[in-house]
């Protein structure tokens, strides 16, 4: 059983937890997640690691309630116990050489952009962040980006808060002053990612993703999270639990990406409502 340690709302939907996991902490990296259960008849949920502390044990987790599971996840609080988690899990991003970085994040992404901005920071890179979000109720995590940030450019789709439109607009603006990275790496929703590296391409800069498709055992044995890669002319499967999360954006089918994960949405739409119905009869 893992203990929840802290709990912070960052925004109306997005929760951050500590968990005491002393020899996941041990081993984690930026990049890799952990898969955990609420309870024992609970579902499998992979969550990305978005810090650590080794000292203390702890592993940090931020996730959107969109579903039933993270529902009874949001519903845990200080001082209750998680049944499973597992992990570190998948390859951490390579961050070894690189200097010059831009990190794109667009929503709750971010959470998981966060830590590797801070690990490029502690390695003597200078870091561009990127961070996007649909309207200012939802922004989250901007002041520790800026703490590891050599630029923050923060954006609103609906000119809420700081500067109007989506991430890929300073983006551009960037490539287009002439701005070069040794390294784009971009996390956030598909179709996010999909036009980073879009506007990526014309330059030629390395343009890394992160994918975070249905995922159930976390060791490539279900073929759930299976992603179709664009090599050399051919099309090449990989599994992002155990081959990733991290991708070369420029090869990653995202249309296919796109479809397969709606594929399950009516079903978790009806999960989510009994798990809501079943909390509001508790009270």
């Amino acid at each position: 059983m893992y203990k929840i340690v802290e709990k912070v709302s960052l925004n109306p939907t997005v929760t951050m937890m500590q968990i005491e996991a002393p020899l996941v902490a041990a081993k984690a990296e930026p990049g890799q997640f952990i898969i955990l259960r609420v309870d024992a008849d609970g579902e499998r949920i992979p969550l990305t690691v978005a810090g650590y502390d080794r000292e203390k044990g702890t592993v940090k987790i931020i996730f959107q309630i969109v579903g039933a599971t993270t529902e009874k996840l949001n519903h845990k609080n200080v001082g209750d116990y998680l049944q499973d988690f597992v992990g570190p899990l998948g390859v951490a991003t390579h961050l070894d050489g690189l200097k010059k970085v831009c990190i794109v994040g667009g929503g709750v992404g971010c959470a998981i952009a966060l830590p590797i901005a801070q690990k490029l920071h502690e390695l003597g890179a200078h870091v561009t962040s990127i961070i996007g979000f649909r309207t200012k109720d939802l922004l989250i995590l901007e002041d520790e980006f800026r703490a590891c940030s050599d630029e923050l450019i923060v954006m609103t789709d609906d000119g809420s808060y700081s500067r109007e439109g989506n991430v890929t607009v300073p983006l551009k603006e960037l490539f287009e002053k002439g701005e070069t990275f040794d390294e784009v790496i971009t996390i956030g929703p598909l179709i996010m990612m999909k036009f980073v590296v879009l506007a990526c391409q014309p330059t030629g800069i390395p343009c890394t993703v992160s994918m975070n498709p249905i995922m159930i055992d976390g060791t490539g044995m279900c073929g759930g999270c299976r992603l179709t890669l664009n090599q050399d002319g051919k099309k090449v499967t990989k599994f992002a639990c155990v081959d990733g999360p991290d991708f070369n954006g420029y090869e990653v089918d995202f249309d296919e990406a796109m479809s397969r994960g709606t594929m399950y949405v009516a079903f978790e739409r009806h999960a989510y409502e009994e798990a809501c119905n079943l909390f509001k009869e508790v009270k």
